[in-house]
């Protein structure tokens, strides 16, 4: 199944900065993981926000779900899900 997932990113300006760069380097690592596993063909940047807009391709909600909190950021995240399903009129 094919989802459309857009994440919102927001880290506490209190936490300790050493503890934010440990945590976005972990969140670097596992992104990358995920990616090179196919189940995370799509990462785009939204410009003008600490956010982005991904396409997961996993087997249903429990696995998009286990991938997503397996994310270091995950605690720190508004995470936006949307299905998708192939459009009648697409050529591809």
């Amino acid at each position: 199944m094919l989802y459309c997932v857009k994440m919102d990113v927001n880290i506490p300006r209190d936490l300790d900065p050493e503890r934010v760069e440990t945590i976005k380097a972990a969140e670097k690592k596992r992104a990358i993981e995920i990616q090179e596993s196919g189940k995370w063909p799509h990462l785009w940047r939204v410009v003008g926000e600490y956010a982005n807009i991904s396409v997961f391709d996993v087997s249903g909600n429990d696995e998009l779900h286990e991938l997503l909190s397996s994310l270091p950021l995950f605690p720190y995240m508004k995470i936006q899900v949307t299905p998708l399903a192939k459009h009648p009129s697409s050529i591809a």
